[in-house]
C-alpha cells in the first residue's frame, strides 16, 4: 500500500524516526483539500505512542478537510543546512501516513490538549495553563493522526557523519 524508499540507504531505522518525531517542534500537514488541491499547513503538535496529536478551531478549512477525508500526511524535517560548496543539503525528514480522528471524548480532549500545553509551554503553572484551556474549550478541537506508515530519511552527509568508513 505505502511505497519502499528509493534510496533505501538513507533510510532512517523506525526508532529514529519517532525519535525525530518526538522531538520536532513544528510539521506540515497534508490533506485533501478543495476541488482536488492538495491542502497543507504547518502545524504544531506532539507525538503520543504510535499518534500525532493536533489542535484546531472548531471550524474551517483544515476541518472541513478532515471530515471530507480522513486519509493524511505528516512531514517533519528536523535538520536541514546547505552546503554551498558542495551543492548539497545535510537534512532529516520524516513522513508519517494515517488517518485522522476528532477527538470528541471530553476527557481524552482535556488529556491531549494538557500534552500539547506542556510540550510548547513547560514553565507555565497548571493553574494558568488550565485556565487559558478552559477559556477556549467551547472553540477548541483536538484531533489525532494513527500512524500506518512512518519513513524517515537523512541526507548522504549525515549518514556518512554517524557511519564514518
Amino acid at each position: 500500500m505505502f511505497r519502499s524508499m528509493r534510496r533505501n540507504k538513507q533510510k532512517m531505522p523506525r526508532e529514529a524516526a519517532l525519535n525525530v518525531l518526538s522531538v520536532g517542534s513544528y510539521g506540515v500537514l497534508a490533506l485533501s483539500g478543495d476541488d482536488g488541491y492538495p491542502y497543507a499547513l504547518p502545524i504544531n503538535y506532539v507525538y503520543d505512542d504510535g499518534r500525532i496529536i493536533f489542535h484546531s478551531a472548531v471550524s474551517g478549512h483544515k476541518i472541513d478537510c478532515i471530515r471530507r477525508s480522513s486519509k493524511a500526511s505528516f512531514c517533519v524535517v528536523d535538520k536541514y543546512d546547505v552546503v554551498p560548496e558542495l551543492y548539497t543539503t545535510r537534512y532529516r525528514s520524516v513522513i508519517a501516513f494515517g488517518n485522522i480522528t476528532i477527538i470528541d471524548d471530553e476527557e481524552r480532549k482535556m488529556e491531549d490538549i494538557v500534552k500539547l500545553s506542556r510540550k510548547y509551554s513547560p514553565a507555565d503553572t497548571d493553574e494558568h495553563m488550565l485556565s487559558v484551556i478552559r477559556k477556549d474549550w467551547k472553540a477548541l478541537c483536538i484531533f489525532e493522526l494513527a500512524i500506518e506508515h512512518i519513513s524517515g530519511k537523512e541526507g548522504k552527509e549525515l549518514l556518512a557523519e554517524r557511519h564514518p568508513q
